[in-house]
């Protein structure tokens, strides 16, 4: 799954793609200031983080170290330096990727691999859909039905059951089925709800709302749920029809939703880059297209160092 700088400063559960974006970040003369005191208090706050970015640190000094011992050689050889260093970053990004996708996936009962989608029925006569590289544990009790999307994105069409709430549980916040169906996407930070039919309630923050058919909505983590927007029927889990909607985000939330449908890695060189706002529709079955029409239209550079590893700029 592709990783991305697509905010101001970095924050993610790994401590190694957190290390990784602050030192693209630290190269690309972007930490000064008060990012400077954001980027040591990130350093500060867990012996781990500051391990991580010891890491990544010594494998470019190495790096450099070779680099500079043959310095003298011929054009060729710096050449082949670089794609070594490029070759070495990918494999220590492919590393740190599986150790995050291991973790999200280990409880798991259903999940997609990288460009899969998979249709669910579950005990209770519900079905649930995956989208590519998505998982979810199920939890069902007398008196309950518990899902938690643990990664990516899940459309659900809930079997009726009065006495037996369905509620999805995604970021911090719960999603109780009303009769229906409805997509639930995990985001940066949160998490988006959109409704086919019906209605859904959304409690996150300590406040509760309701979401009818066509609406969404969005929340982040310990804060209540935005007021639900209008959408049309066609956008909602548009993903099933092999179409990713961009509306008014930014790239580098583009980037996140598209990094599920394709093996490899994006960086912005730039944090001001991944916040530049994207709309559109684009395919999820041709990732790589998706990619170069975007930078086409927002006037972007790509530097491809592996096929697995790309660097945009602008």
């Amino acid at each position: 799954m592709m990783k991305r700088v697509d905010d101001d400063a970095p924050d993610r559960d790994d401590g190694h793609d957190a290390a990784i974006e602050w030192w693209l970040q630290e190269k690309a003369g972007d930490i000064d200031g008060e990012r400077r005191i954001a980027f040591e208090a990130w350093l500060a706050a867990d012996p781990a983080n500051a391990q991580a970015y010891a890491d990544i640190t010594e494998m470019f000094s190495e790096a450099q170290g070779l680099r500079r011992a043959r310095r003298r050689q011929a054009h060729g050889v710096r050449r082949t330096w670089w794609a070594a260093a490029s070759v070495a970053l990918a494999a220590s990004l492919a590393f740190f990727g599986w150790h995050a996708e291991f973790a999200n996936r280990h409880p798991a009962d259903y999940s997609t691999g990288v460009g899969e989608r998979r249709m669910v029925t579950l005990t209770d006569g519900s079905r649930v859909e995956l989208d590519s590289d998505s998982a979810i544990a199920v939890r069902f009790e007398t008196g309950l039905r518990r899902v938690t999307l643990l990664s990516g994105e899940a459309w659900f069409e809930v079997a009726p059951i009065a006495s037996r709430p369905f509620v999805v549980e995604a970021a911090g916040g719960t999603v109780t089925a009303l009769g229906t169906a409805f997509d639930v996407a995990l985001q940066k930070n949160g998490a988006r709800v959109a409704v086919s039919e019906h209605a859904v309630a959304v409690a996150s923050g300590g406040e509760r709302l309701i979401v009818e058919t066509r609406q969404e909505t969005s929340y982040e983590a310990n804060t209540p749920a935005r007021t639900p927007v209008s959408v049309a029927a066609e956008n909602v889990a548009a993903w099933r029809r092999g179409a990713l909607v961009v509306e008014d985000r930014s790239l580098g939330e583009a980037l996140t939703i598209l990094g599920r449908y394709r093996h490899g890695y994006v960086f912005c060189l730039r944090a001001s880059t991944c916040a530049r706002r994207v709309s559109g529709v684009f395919s999820t079955a041709e990732p790589l297209t998706t990619l170069r029409e975007i930078e086409f239209f927002l006037g972007l550079r790509a530097i491809h160092l592996t096929n697995y590893l790309i660097f945009l700029t602008e």
